[in-house]
Order: structure tokens, then sequence, then C-alpha cells
């Protein structure tokens, strides 16, 4: 798997989209393609495998249409950046943000439904046309549900500057700091420990 898919650390699905193509714990991105955009959406349980395994051909049986749906998911994403960025750091949503959002909820009405998968149930979202688009639309929901909420989102940005991963504070105390205790948290630990064992031996 992409490593860029091995940690759905946002804690919303928007918020995971937005992650989406930045390598863990660097703060690199890469480009989104169409195999990367199918993957994360059977990662985020958003479309199921045998969905995918339909979609993965389009790239070469509809090539316009898979590069129309990419180009406007690649506009969502960096929508979605720029606006939880904003958001993270207390100020409020760009209106372009928003418009890019609103573009998607506007082309991919359908509703909820309970589907059985492997002997359990979810819930997945039912365009009611079955257009390229409404793959974007579960994403688009959780968006303007995070804006809409945002003074209860907690949404965060990863205190590793050179991170740049976003991610909802589901904690308790609502402190949390780092995308990940396992990567960004214990290397600033490490560092730490480093910077004091060598204050002490400057000052021995």
């Amino acid at each position: 798997m992409d490593k860029a898919l091995q940690n759905l650390l946002g804690g919303r699905l928007a918020v995971d989209f937005a992650n989406l193509g930045r390598v863990f714990s660097s703060g690199t991105a890469r480009p989104l393609t169409w195999t990367t955009l199918l993957t994360f959406l059977e990662a985020a349980k958003v479309v199921s495998a045998e969905r995918v395994s339909t979609l993965l051909p389009l790239l070469q049986t509809d090539a316009a249409s898979a590069d129309n749906l990419l180009a406007l998911a690649a506009r969502l994403q960096s929508a979605l950046r720029a606006g939880f960025a904003a958001l993270a750091h207390g100020s409020h949503i760009p209106r372009e943000s928003a418009d890019v959002i609103n573009e998607i909820l506007r082309v991919t009405e359908g509703h909820d439904e309970l589907v059985r998968d492997q002997g359990t149930w979810r819930l997945e979202f039912v365009a009611r046309e079955n257009s390229p688009e409404w793959l974007l639309a579960a994403i688009a929901r959780s968006a303007a549900e995070i804006v809409a909420d945002s003074q209860h989102s907690r949404l965060r940005l990863c205190a590793n500057p050179a991170c740049g991963l976003l991610f909802c504070d589901t904690s308790r105390t609502g402190k949390r700091r780092w995308c990940s205790m396992a990567t960004c948290g214990n290397r600033h630990k490490v560092a730490a420990f480093a910077r004091r064992h060598s204050q002490k031996h400057a000052g021995a």
C-alpha cells in the first residue's frame, strides 16, 4: 500500500483526504493519482473493493472522465488543505474553499443507505445519478460538516513544523499536539532528550 495511505490519522474523512499524498511525518506532498484516489476511497470505506475494481480501468476506457474527476478531486483537496489550515489557525475558511465544497455538493445529490459488507452493516452514500463526481460526495459532505461546526471540530495542525498533517483532536483533554505519538510525538521526545543530555554534559 502507498505509504501516504498507511495512516488515516485525521479522525474525519475530509481531513484524511486533505492529508492524502503527504508522506507521513515528512511534510512532502505527492500529486494525486487515479490509483491513489481509488485506494484512499476504499481504505476510508467510501467504496467497496469490488467497486474499485470496476473503476480502475476507467483511466483507459474513458480517460476524459477519469481526468476530469481527478482534476476536480485535486481542486477539492487543495481547497480543503487551505480551508482546514485556516480553521486550525483560528481563522475563517476562505470563500474559495467553500465554493469548491459547494460545487461538489450541488452535483452529488443522493442519500445514505445501509449496505451489508462482509457480515456487518455500514452506511454508504448512494448517488441519484451514477456520474464519476459522486465518488467525492462523502468527502464534500464531511468537509461541510466540519466547516459548519468548526468551533467544536478541534481541527489541529501537527506541532511538528516539518509535518503539516491535519487532525481532529478527539482526546478527552483536547490537548493533542501530534498527528501521531508513534512518529512526530516520539521524534519530539527523542530530540528533547538529546538536548537535555547535551546541555547536561555542556554544564558539567
